[in-house]
């Protein structure tokens, strides 16, 4: 790993990560909620490579099925990503695989049962119509979230 001080940059998977202003990721937050009510278009990464490594427990999948069991899982996640708060807010990845794309958002959220989920999001500001929203990741986090790990936790 190489560090700055704005900036991390993880060699094994190829981010580039930084933390935002507390306003920054406020007007973040605004512009996805507005994507999201202007009709955005989700595209969920339900199963990934890196899911053929892990317990099942901790993919994608068995998270949006297990916490919105009877649910269409577009619908739930428009939902959840309209919750999201600056409190939730981890850090701000470029992926370097993908230069011309838009940062990706992670966030940290725990649920009422004790369960937390890790969010990364990527939103195409610029796009087109509908905005194109893309979910990465929401699964159980593999390892507990620590406190420091949230930059605008109270």
């Amino acid at each position: 790993m190489v560090s700055t001080d704005t900036e991390v940059v993880t060699l094994k998977t190829q981010e580039v990560s930084r933390i935002e202003t507390k306003e920054e990721v406020e007007t973040y937050l605004a512009r996805l909620r507005y994507a999201l009510d202007t009709g955005a278009k989700i595209t969920f990464q339900e199963k990934r490579l890196v899911d053929e490594n892990r317990p099942p427990q901790y993919t994608n999948r068995f998270t949006v099925a297990d916490l919105f069991p009877n649910e269409n899982p577009t619908d739930a996640l428009k939902r959840e990503l309209r919750t999201l708060s600056v409190k939730e807010y981890l850090r701000t990845v470029k992926d370097l695989n993908c230069t011309n794309r838009s940062e990706m958002r992670e966030f940290g959220k725990i649920y009422p049962i004790e369960k937390e989920v890790y969010i990364k999001i990527r939103v195409e500001v610029f796009g087109g119509n509908p905005t194109p929203l893309f979910v990465m990741s929401f699964h159980y986090a593999m390892k507990p979230f620590s406190q420091e790990v949230f930059p605008y936790k109270d």
